[in-house]
């Protein structure tokens, strides 16, 4: 019978976990970088800033 190598899979392991985490931060950011430009005031403008 062959031996099962436990450290290969511990590191494949990890691995997977690590990729889901920042996969996981990545969509968290995106959806706050989303959410702030939403609250961005849109009737504010270049030619508004101008008249001030």
């Amino acid at each position: 019978m062959a031996k099962n190598f436990y450290s290969y899979e511990k590191r494949q392991k990890e691995l997977k976990k690590q990729k889901k985490k920042q996969e996981k931060l990545k969509k968290r950011q995106e959806k706050k970088d989303h959410d702030d430009e939403d609250q961005t005031p849109e009737s504010f403008s270049e030619t508004d800033s101008e008249t001030l």
